[in-house]
């Protein structure tokens, strides 16, 4: 059967997942009354929930005769180890851009990768039905695009498509019959080669994704390079450095058609497959017959940029909420992780029952703690840190930037630039985007970053829209104010009290409602002056028998500030943790106790001078 390869790439929310529905249907790969999920791709819980693609998917429709693989990819760079495996799995890619967006950062991000090795690309402008679509000057964006990240005279000369993913049709012009998205399936057959792969030379794929299966075991997928696959032939796996990991048996091939992977005796070169029933292979290792001596070419991951400290719970609460809370526990999940997650690199920590987790993002590893809250474990966590280098031929030490793009109200744009500025944003460009709208360009630090987009949200009142993207390393920028308000600080064991709460009020926002339990240490709320405060949030009320009029008016309370498992990340300081259970996300210092940690503030203060 001839055979096609291909990716969706775009930035997210441009709508990748919806059209590989819409394909999907219009390719019969559902029966007529099957009743499928909308986002049908997206099948992991976060993925719906947040309305954003984590992990990478392949699926595979036929259509005139032509098998078609594709995959849909994750639009976030926080997500971009899984957008390079990826493409060296197709060859070819339809690039998705939002019809009144145009491209954004992260579009930049994946079309460099996919520019870079030699994909020429299928252009679809996407959501032209948009009130405020201006597709001809989103266009001439993609194209300047294109030309700055160094494409050549081929990939210039892209052809485009103009499609509605949710309503189901694409056209070569935005006067089309607008029924189907048959003129995008041609378009692929046409446009996107056939894998030249050799059939004739000893079978050999690299892993390109790992998943773990109740049923199936390991589950190794990628495009076999060369050869013929066939069930029970012998195999080994090949490590980067040409040693040998593992040999075994095929047991189990399968191929991909629809949204699932059915049972096949063989596959040829070219095709994209999953293995089942190896111990040991990972990403990104050779998979090959045993005659073949050296490991396939792998390509290269952009690395960390970000870290942070996984620990135990130790607080007075640790064990009550959570199923899994030893730090063996959370330390083979971690590295479980690791070996899937080609962009997350977990070591053990200096400290006693803690593991530093290095990642592209706050985004990344914020969902990793999600999935492992839900999966039972109690744990605490440390304040995101960049990771610097130093340069080989300066000795300079050098950190993370990021550029950043921000659509915001004309009215809003001057507290932007402000803030940018304090955290050592340098603007690039500011431009009018239409609509009483202004676009804003800037290269900042990644540090400067943390802690930022909920105090950005609050500065433009919910309306401003902000993409980042990793620039680079470049020299170290100098300190950056952090988090000007202290904190106010339980110093007693218990239930919080309406009362007590009531009288705390006024010296600042809180976070925990009547009836929460507390503990000394835990961080009740934020003070509204720079030192943190030890307050009572247990003080009951004295009773009397005196009863007077206007004595006990109601105490009306505040709705406490309510924090995400990523906001709480981002807000704490290089002193406090965040305490993640399943059922409850804190605040609380590293050092419960008062007297230590006035100690250890003196010790910084004197290391410090």
């Amino acid at each position: 059967m001839d055979l096609r390869n291909v990716a969706i790439i775009a930035h997210v929310d441009h709508g990748k997942t919806t059209l590989v529905d819409n394909l999907l249907k219009q390719a019969g790969a559902f029966r007529a009354n099957q009743q499928v999920a909308e986002r049908a791709m997206d099948r992991n819980d976060l993925e719906r929930e947040r309305g954003i693609t984590i992990l990478a998917k392949c699926t595979a429709v036929e259509w005139q005769g032509t098998k078609i693989n594709i995959v849909d990819t994750p639009g976030h760079a926080d997500f971009g180890g899984e957008v390079e495996r990826i493409l060296s799995m197709v060859d070819g890619a339809i690039v998705l851009v939002d019809a009144a967006e145009g491209p954004l950062p992260q579009t930049k991000f994946v079309v460099g990768k996919a520019l870079a090795r030699g994909i020429r690309p299928i252009v679809v402008i996407n959501k032209v039905d948009r009130s405020d679509a201006r597709p001809d000057e989103v266009l001439n964006e993609v194209f300047d695009l294109f030309a700055a990240l160094g494409a050549d005279d081929e990939q210039l000369d892209f052809p485009i498509l103009y499609a509605s993913g949710r309503q189901g049709w694409a056209d070569d012009s935005m006067e089309g019959p607008k029924q189907d998205l048959s003129a995008l399936f041609d378009l692929v057959l046409r446009h996107v080669p056939a894998p030249g792969k050799d059939a004739t030379k000893p079978f050999a794929m690299t892993a390109s994704i790992l998943e773990a299966d109740n049923f199936l075991g390991r589950i190794l997928t990628g495009r076999v390079e060369q050869g013929v696959a066939r069930v029970n032939m012998p195999l080994k796996i090949l490590r980067a450095d040409g040693s040998v990991a593992e040999t075994g048996r095929l047991t189990k091939l399968l191929s991909f058609r629809g949204l699932e992977r059915v049972p096949a005796e063989t596959v040829e070169a070219g095709d994209i497959i999953a293995i089942a029933g190896l111990e040991a292979g990972t990403i990104p290792d050779t998979v090959c017959a045993p005659e073949v001596d050296a490991p396939l070419e792998a390509i290269p991951v952009d690395p960390p940029t970000l870290s942070m400290t996984f620990r135990i719970n130790d607080g007075p609460l640790g064990g009550r909420e959570g199923k899994k809370v030893t730090s063996r526990q959370i330390r083979d999940r971690l590295f479980k992780e690791a070996e899937g997650n080609v962009a997350i690199r977990v070591k053990d920590s200096e400290e006693a029952d803690s593991f530093e987790v290095a990642g592209r993002g706050e985004l990344q590893l914020g969902v990793l703690i999600e999935q492992m809250r839900r999966e039972g474990f109690e744990l605490t966590i440390g304040r995101p840190r960049v990771l610097t280098r130093e340069n080989e031929e300066t000795g300079e030490r050098e950190e993370p930037f990021e550029e950043v793009l921000i659509d915001v109200d004309e009215g809003h744009s001057g507290v932007v630039v402000e803030k940018m500025a304090q955290r050592k944003g340098m603007m690039q460009d500011m431009r009018p985007s239409g609509g009483g709208k202004v676009r804003l360009a800037f290269h900042i630090p990644s540090r400067g970053l943390i802690g930022y987009h909920g105090e950005f949200l609050t500065d433009t009142r919910g309306t401003g829209i902000m993409n980042r993207l990793f620039l680079g390393y470049r020299p170290w920028a100098g300190p950056i104010e952090g988090r000007r308000n202290g904190s106010l600080i339980s110093n007693s064991d218990g239930e919080a009290v309406q009362y007590a709460l009531f009288a705390l009020q006024e010296r600042g926002a809180l976070f925990v409602d009547p009836g929460a339990k507390v503990y000394v240490g835990l961080i009740l709320g934020e003070h509204s002056r720079e030192n943190d405060l030890d307050v009572n949030p247990i003080k009951e009320k004295k009773l009397t028998n005196i009863r007077a009029a206007g004595k006990d008016e109601a105490l009306l309370l505040t709705p406490p500030r309510r924090m995400g498992l990523e906001q709480a990340i981002a807000y704490i300081e290089e002193d406090e943790l965040v305490e993640v259970t399943p059922s409850a996300i804190r605040l609380r210092k590293r050092h419960l106790d008062p007297h230590e940690r006035k100690r250890h503030a003196r010790r910084a203060e004197s290391e410090a001078a």
